[in-house]
């Protein structure tokens, strides 16, 4: 994809110009400036989804002529909050971060802020704090669009696991509050059991096991990462349900994030669903934005030139919506909501082994 800066304009619309217009900054040792020195902390490595975009991060930072310091801050706010010391001693002009707890950051965001260092939130949004831009995709669609697939799947009836995030995080009660209200308004006969995990896999086996043992017309999950797909299925299949769709004893799952994993998983009947969180894209516009928060440009709210909307959450507080599509084997429509085919070339899980 050829990356272009977007130049805000009038009307709330986005004008587009070419990257190379905006910056002449070269990479270190091209006989040009110094590349930007951007801090990046990533938020964990346990999981496929933030392994993967550690693997991209520093392909787009190259594209893009930025240096990098990282550092994992293993889904500890505390220690995101050192690692953000550890940048600014450095001399980072900028910083990307997705804390997990998105309350607890603000100091940490004061600081930065004090020692004019731009920061760009990927995949999760602040409660409060300035932030340059918002990397994430809408993660009230992510609940609606499992609540519409399960809730046709089950014609409205019976029971379904909901494995939450942590609701510490914004992303944890977006997708929870999303589901619980389309289930709710659209499928008000499926009753929803909401088990709080933590984004922990072995909470999540646990507390689905305990479901499914009290609750014996459970017919649908929704696991709100693929932090519990592995947990999941084995116990499934302990139980005599890891089955092909069309067996009555069936248990449907969708999941979030669309690693390669889920994607082989539909393929095989094992899961059913996903919704795809690009995390190729999370790495390339974070670090498109950064960048642009070094040079001093700014954005409007509007469409943009890659499939997305930039909106105001609240003032001075700017969000890149990404696209993240529902994904079945069919390629079907759920509830007015299209879907692509896990096979689909379009999808970053199938281009990663």
């Amino acid at each position: 994809m050829k990356l272009q800066w977007l130049a805000a304009a009038a009307a709330g619309t986005l004008c587009v110009t070419a990257l190379a217009a905006c910056s002449s900054t070269k990479s270190a040792g091209s006989g040009g400036a110094a590349a930007p020195v951007v801090g990046v902390d990533y938020p964990r490595s346990d999981t496929d989804f933030w392994n993967s975009f550690i693997q991209y991060t520093p392909q787009f930072a190259g594209k893009l002529g930025l240096s990098l310091k990282t550092t994992n801050s293993q889904n500890d706010v505390a220690k995101l909050a050192a690692n953000a010391q550890t940048f600014m001693a450095e001399g980072v002009q900028g910083v990307v971060m997705a804390p997990q707890d998105t309350a607890a950051i603000a100091p940490t965001l004061s600081q930065l802020a004090a020692k004019k260092i731009p920061v760009v939130s990927v995949d999760t949004r602040p409660d409060t704090g300035e932030v340059y831009m918002v990397v994430r995709a809408d993660n009230r669609a992510y609940g609606q669009k499992a609540c519409e697939f399960l809730g046709t799947k089950l014609s409205g009836k019976g029971a379904v696991v909901m494995l939450e995030g942590d609701l510490a995080s914004i992303n944890g009660r977006d997708r929870t509050e999303a589901f619980n209200s389309c289930m709710k308004q659209n499928f008000p006969g499926i009753t929803v059991y909401g088990e709080a995990t933590n984004w922990d896999g072995a909470t999540a086996a646990q507390k689905l096991q305990t479901d499914l043992t009290a609750h014996p017309d459970v017919k649908g999950v929704y696991m709100e990462s693929s932090f519990a797909l592995s947990g999941t299925l084995q116990l499934l299949q302990q139980k005599g349900l890891l089955v092909a769709p069309t067996d009555p004893k069936h248990v449907f799952v969708v999941s979030n994030d669309g690693i390669p994993q889920e994607l082989k998983d539909i393929a095989s009947g094992k899961i059913d669903a996903t919704v795809s969180q690009p995390a190729d894209l999370y790495a390339e516009y974070a670090l498109y934005y950064i960048k642009a928060a070094i040079a001093g440009k700014s954005f409007k709210p509007g469409p943009t030139d890659h499939n997305s909307t930039i909106i105001q959450v609240r003032a001075g507080l700017l969000e890149d919506q990404l696209s993240a599509p529902l994904v079945t084997a069919d390629g079907g429509t759920y509830g007015g909501i299209p879907s692509l085919k896990n096979t689909d070339s379009s999808l970053w899980g199938n281009h990663l082994s």
